[in-house]
């Protein structure tokens, strides 16, 4: 079993399920296989030794009515809220923790090694403020605007976000390796009540990427690798992918 960050560490996960959703209406509700998309982002969550609670942000009576057949502890957030990131601080206000996890509701397809890798680099030390996890790009992903890329420093602590991509190969050498970054993030206590008092920053507007705040504002975001990538719902193309991934055998 894997150990905890230290052993007087409470680590809480937060899922953010909102119920509406522009490009797939009801997204965490659909089924798949059976079951709500919800249940699978919670069975992963279930699974990683190293949470001691897990709470679902819910902005709706209907998924709240899941959560309460389930049996899944959840706190009820408003639907006007901007972001899974305002929803996780919210349920920080009620549910004590020293870090906490936001596991996005939309990503049925994450498995406990990636919230493991989230929670590995706060045993650096107090330096680490806020965690995401990244992954080796693929070569169709490259110059896919959808597929945010990460550089990092020596060490791990991240230096830019962007959907163009970085870093760019001036001479076409070939050969760089470039990564792509996952959607996950922990935070510790302090940090995230800090980000909850920041405004958007001028390059998270230009680039529509919120992480990109943390960075403007000088926090110790860092970075740790994952052998897998996830696959985010957001279509109905990306329903029958994850099925067909989730159901095989």
């Amino acid at each position: 079993m894997t150990e905890k960050t230290t052993s007087a560490e409470r680590i809480v996960a937060v899922i953010p399920a909102r119920l509406a959703s522009n490009r797939l209406p009801r997204k965490v509700l659909r089924e798949i296989a059976g079951r709500p998309l919800l249940a699978w982002v919670m069975d992963a969550a279930k699974a990683c030794p190293q949470l001691d609670e897990i709470v679902v942000a819910v902005d709706s009576e209907e998924v709240a009515d899941v959560c309460r057949r389930e049996g899944w502890r959840y706190q009820m957030t408003s639907p006007d809220l901007p972001s899974g990131t305002d929803r996780m601080h919210v349920v920080s206000q009620s549910v004590a923790a020293d870090i906490y996890v936001n596991i996005q509701g939309d990503e049925p397809t994450i498995t406990p090694a990636h919230i493991e890798a989230l929670l590995r680099p706060f045993s650096s030390g107090p330096h680490v403020e806020v965690t995401t996890v990244r992954v080796a790009c693929t070569q169709e992903n490259i110059a896919n605007p959808n597929a945010v890329k990460v550089v990092t420093a020596n060490g791990g602590r991240a230096l830019y976000f962007s959907r163009a991509t970085i870093p760019y190969d001036r001479d076409m050498t070939g050969g760089v390796q470039h990564w792509k970054h996952i959607g996950l993030y922990a935070y510790r206590a302090d940090a995230l009540r800090k980000f909850a008092t920041l405004a958007a920053g001028e390059l998270e507007q230009i680039e529509r990427l919120e992480q990109l705040r943390l960075l403007e504002n000088n926090l110790g975001l860092y970075v740790e690798t994952v052998e897998q990538d996830t696959v985010g719902v957001d279509t109905e193309d990306d329903l029958r992918r994850v099925e067909k991934l989730l159901t095989k055998s």
